[in-house]
């Protein structure tokens, strides 16, 4: 049974990310991809290992172009993936949130081993990412730390 390839293009395009924030990932070794030619191909199983959602449970639908979520286990195994797009973010700031978020992640209550925090600027358009991994709870408190961070 074959698996979806993507391009750094389309990948990027999915999880809504730019597609040098891609690149970096992959130089950085926090997602793997093979290199044809002069460009890259990631496997479906990539997006689902840097997203969260186990394998097989997550579908992409042609049709719509929506992800449909389907969960086997029980309801403490539920996993949000959210990303936060920070526009008009100068690089000290986006500094600070790199440094923050993840003391952050650590600081509560919350099972920091289960939550995943990764934070991508593009300086070009001074946006910043934040892409937050979690239960529904821990991911909950997490963007309204971003938020209260952001209003700083």
């Amino acid at each position: 049974m074959s698996e979806e390839v993507y391009t750094v293009e389309q990948f990027a395009e999915r999880l809504k990310l730019h597609p040098k924030t891609v690149l970096r990932f992959i130089r950085d070794g926090r997602l793997r991809a093979v290199k044809v030619g002069k460009s890259y191909r990631i496997l479906r199983s990539q997006m689902e290992a840097m997203t969260g959602v186990p394998s097989g449970d997550y579908r992409i639908s042609h049709e719509t172009g929506g992800a449909t979520l389907s969960t086997r286990e029980g309801p403490s195994e539920i996993r949000v993936t959210s990303i936060v797009d920070m526009p008009n973010i100068g690089p000290e700031v986006a500094q600070r949130l790199a440094r923050l978020l993840p003391s952050a992640r650590m600081g509560q209550d919350a099972h920091p081993d289960l939550m995943s925090i990764d934070v991508a600027y593009d300086p070009a358009r001074r946006s910043l990412k934040v892409i937050i991994v979690g239960s529904p709870a821990d991911t909950a408190a997490m963007l309204k730390m971003v938020q209260a961070l952001s209003e700083d």
